[in-house]
């Protein structure tokens, strides 16, 4: 086969590396894109969007599951549903697929050109791939790693069986009667809820003294009392031990040293991720590591000369948009601009019900970096639009210095809080005070006035609380 060169080759097309690849094709760089699987990697194919399809469907089916026998005060009454999982994740199959044509559209109309199998380093500008048809061997003025992450695996409990990573849920034919997840961080309590929502019953194993741990105790309580109202059981400070010898339980060693058994038809590990750093020859080159991830400075370089890393192989915070983000600076500075990394906040999100949303430092964070601060807290139990939509259990807050009133964290927990997110990065990344938020007209009746109602508050003139 013949031998394929080029100015910039990305390795993995997930959303940092064909957003990388399209960004360079739009300026002219003679790019090469290399991926093994579909376009655009485990947030499309096997995580952020196929999980919010399937977290969608539980909302909907729970919604006429409470209606049935005219239980809801929204005065509907309807006959008791059913939910054919199959056919669920056939509708999500559906919007995966629409979306890896889209991206290899975008890639094509980039003139990308697109390399389907595994790639492996021979040196620092030279990979070989291994194709369908054979063996390609491409060599590039620039290499972009950008092979994203995988499920971690608990060593004494492999995936195989009942036991099953998140890739595996996103598939399941049919609901579990019982499922037990090892792991309460958003992975785990994202399709916990939404498996509880779909009649699973559901328990939760947790080592941690409390559940979605990166978030402060005020931020996470609407989403415990809803976990309770949902029947799902949270084993707090509990260690899971394997499978039982029939395969049919979790065994679980409990807060005080007990053992206990969970019934469980599958069992969700969600312990985490970790980078995709094997299979690829990186033995070759040599790089410098932090831990099991790559280091790059804040061009994105690693410590070989052209040779650059994205996305969730370098680390946390492990987000899709931070990974898109690395991966457009990325293609500029290959394509001669000036670009450096400084990002004033990364906003992340948690889709459970309700949703949590942070963007830059939590209250205790910006106490330790800026001494005495101002937070501004407005309940949505106060907002029109939330209890129109049943969704008054939350809050947005807003973190401020006390001195300038410059905007150091905001953060929320609500129904459809999601969609504020922008709003929170925008507000950190253009410096605003609290004065600016104040002063910005937000429509009514909206969630979103409750930033502004925050920001208020913490002026000490709030208008609706």
């Amino acid at each position: 086969m013949k031998e394929i060169s080029c100015k910039l080759l990305v390795i993995g097309a997930g959303p940092g590396g064909y957003v990388c690849a399209i960004r360079a094709g739009q300026l002219g760089v003679d790019t090469v894109i290399v991926e093994f699987g579909k376009p655009g990697g485990t947030c499309l194919n096997v995580g952020c969007i196929p999980s919010k399809a399937l977290i969608h469907a539980a909302e909907e089916f729970e919604k006429i599951a409470n209606m049935a026998g005219g239980k809801g005060p929204l005065g509907i009454a309807v006959a008791p549903p059913t939910l054919d999982l199959t056919k669920t994740v056939a509708w999500k199959d559906g919007i995966v697929s629409r979306l890896n044509s889209g991206v290899a559209g975008l890639l094509k109309k980039a003139k990308v050109k697109t390399v389907q199998g595994w790639a492996t380093f021979r040196d620092g500008k030279t990979v070989e791939v291994e194709t369908e048809t054979g063996s390609q061997v491409i060599r590039a003025e620039a290499v972009v790693i950008a092979s994203g992450s995988v499920p971690a695996e608990l060593p004494f409990m492999p995936f195989g069986g009942p036991v099953i990573s998140s890739t595996e849920a996103l598939a399941l034919s049919e609901v579990p009667d019982k499922l037990a997840v090892v792991g309460g961080g958003y992975i785990g309590l994202e399709l916990g809820m939404a498996f509880a929502k779909m009649g699973a019953k559901v328990a939760v194993v947790e080592a941690l003294p409390r559940v979605l741990a990166q978030y402060d105790a005020e931020l996470t309580r609407p989403v415990l009392k809803r976990l309770g109202e949902l029947g799902i059981e949270v084993m707090l400070g509990a260690k899971a031990k394997g499978l039982s010898t029939k395969g049919d339980a979790l065994l679980v060693e409990t807060a005080d040293g007990k053992n206990a058994k969970i019934a469980a038809d599958k069992v969700l590990v969600t312990v985490g991720r970790k980078p995709l750093t094997e299979g690829w020859g990186l033995e070759q080159i040599d790089l410098d590591t932090v831990g099991r991830f790559i280091r790059i400075d804040d061009q994105c370089r690693t410590s070989m000369r052209g040779i650059y890393a994205i996305g969730d192989v370098t680390g946390e915070p492990m987000l899709a948009h931070r990974a898109m983000a690395q991966g457009e600076m990325v293609a500029e500075i290959v394509a001669g601009h000036k670009r450096g990394w400084d990002k004033r906040a990364i906003p992340a999100i948690c889709f459970t019900d309700p949703e949590l949303v942070t963007a830059g430092l939590s209250p205790d964070e910006a106490k330790a970096l800026a001494g005495e601060i101002k937070i501004g807290h407005f309940p949505f139990a106060a907002n029109g639009r939330a209890m129109t939509r049943q969704g008054e259990d939350g809050f947005v807050r807003i973190v401020a210095r006390a001195d300038n009133h410059l905007v150091l964290g905001i953060q929320a927990v609500g129904q459809g809080v999601s969609e504020l997110a922008a709003a929170f990065g925008l507000a950190l990344e253009m410096g605003a005070r609290l004065e600016d938020i104040a002063g910005t007209i937000h429509a009514h009746p909206t969630q979103g006035e409750g930033f502004q109602e925050a920001a208020l508050k913490a002026l000490g003139h709030a208008l609706h609380v």
